[in-house]
C-alpha cells in the first residue's frame, strides 16, 4: 500500500499498472488511528494490487490541501476515508470536475454511505470501490458551498458553536453535548425574522430554525415526512416555529424520538431552488455539521449532475 502525507503521484506502481483511486484517509476520524485497522486496510487493499495510492491526513487544515494536490495528480476517482464530514470535503473539492468520488465509511453515522448503500464492513467497501460502479449523485449547494445531508441556519448552528467550547473545556461526552443543547435553547434563543422563497412561492415568518434536507436516509432516520420528495431531486425545508425555549425542549425531543409531524410541529415545503432573505450581512450556516459564516441572502439549489459516485447500483 502506497502511504504518504507528500503530494500524491498518479505514477507506475511496483506492478506497472498506474493507480487510478487516491484514498483520502481521515486518521482523526472513527477508525483510522488503530493498529488492526491499518492491517485490515492493508488486507483489503492487497485484493487490488496497482489500484490505490493512499494519503493519510489527521484530519484539520491539512484535509482540504491534501484533496487538492489528488485533484492535481489527476486521479479519476478520489475516496473519502472517513466520516461524512471527510465526503462532503472531498465533494466539495471535486463537483463538477468529471472526478468520481468515491467513499470508505469511517465515522459515526456514516448517512451518506448508508444512503447510497455503500457497505459498511471496509474490507467490502474496498472492494466495492475497486469494482466501480459509477452513478449520478445529486448534491445541494448553498452560496457555493457544497452539501450531501442537510444544511440549516437558527439554533442548531449556535447549538455545534456552543459544543465546540464545552468539548474543549470538559471533553467529549454525552452530558457534554447534552448540556450545549440546553445552555445554547436557555441562552441563545433568538427566533430570525425571514423571508422563504421556495420555487417562486414566497412566505415570510419567525422561525429558530430552518432545516433544509437532501438525505432522504437520514429523513428516514429521524421519522420526518417527505423522503420519497428528496430522492425526486428536491429539497425538503422544515421550519421550526417560534414557541419559545421550552417549546423548542419539546420540539427537540420529538425529534429525537422520532416525532415530529407536519403540519402539526413544524411547518414543511419541497423545491429545487430556495431562497432564504433574512436581516445581517451574513448569518451562520451548518452543512453537514459544519459551521461557516456566509453572506445573505442565502440560496439554495439542487445539482443533478455535478457529481458522480462510485456505489452499488439502486434496488
Amino acid at each position: 500500500m502506497a502511504t504518504t502525507e507528500s503530494s500524491p503521484s498518479a505514477g507506475v506502481s511496483a506492478n506497472g499498472a498506474a493507480p487510478d483511486i487516491c484514498i483520502i484517509l481521515n486518521t482523526g476520524a472513527g477508525a483510522g488511528k488503530d493498529a488492526r485497522f491499518d492491517d485490515a486496510l492493508e488486507a483489503a487493499l492487497s485484493r487490488h494490487p496497482g489500484r490505490f495510492h493512499v494519503e493519510r491526513v489527521d484530519g484539520g487544515a491539512r484535509l482540504r490541501p491534501a484533496i487538492r494536490r489528488a485533484v492535481k495528480a489527476d486521479f479519476p476517482t478520489i475516496a473519502a476515508a472517513g466520516g461524512d464530514g471527510t465526503i462532503g470535503a472531498v465533494a466539495q473539492e471535486i463537483a463538477g470536475s468529471g472526478i468520481v468520488l468515491g467513499i470508505i465509511p469511517l465515522g459515526t453515522f456514516n448517512y451518506v454511505a448508508r444512503g447510497l448503500g455503500v457497505p459498511l464492513d471496509l474490507a467490502d467497501a474496498v472492494d466495492a470501490l475497486a469494482a466501480g460502479s459509477v452513478r449520478p449523485f445529486p448534491v445541494g449547494e448553498v452560496n457555493g458551498r457544497i452539501f450531501l445531508n442537510n444544511a440549516s441556519l437558527g439554533i442548531y448552528p449556535a447549538i455545534l458553536e456552543q459544543r465546540e467550547g464545552i468539548y474543549r473545556r470538559f471533553g467529549r461526552s454525552r452530558i457534554a453535548a447534552h448540556w450545549s443543547v440546553a445552555r445554547t435553547f436557555f441562552r441563545l434563543y433568538r427566533p430570525l425574522s425571514i423571508k422563504v422563497t421556495v420555487d417562486g412561492k414566497a412566505i415570510r415568518t419567525r422561525t429558530p430554525l430552518v432545516f433544509i434536507a437532501r438525505s432522504a436516509y437520514q429523513m428516514e432516520m429521524f421519522g420526518l415526512e417527505g423522503a420519497e420528495e428528496v430522492r425526486k431531486g428536491r429539497f425538503a425545508v422544515f421550519l421550526a416555529p417560534d414557541v419559545g425555549r421550552v417549546g423548542l425542549m419539546t420540539y427537540a425531543l420529538r425529534l429525537a424520538w422520532g416525532g415530529l409531524r407536519a403540519g402539526r410541529d413544524v411547518e414543511q415545503m419541497f423545491g429545487e431552488d430556495i431562497l432564504i432573505e433574512t436581516r445581517g450581512y451574513d448569518r451562520l450556516v451548518a452543512r453537514d455539521g459544519e459551521r461557516e459564516r456566509l453572506k445573505t441572502p442565502l440560496r439554495f439549489r439542487v445539482h443533478r449532475d455535478a457529481l458522480e459516485v462510485i456505489a452499488p447500483p439502486r434496488a
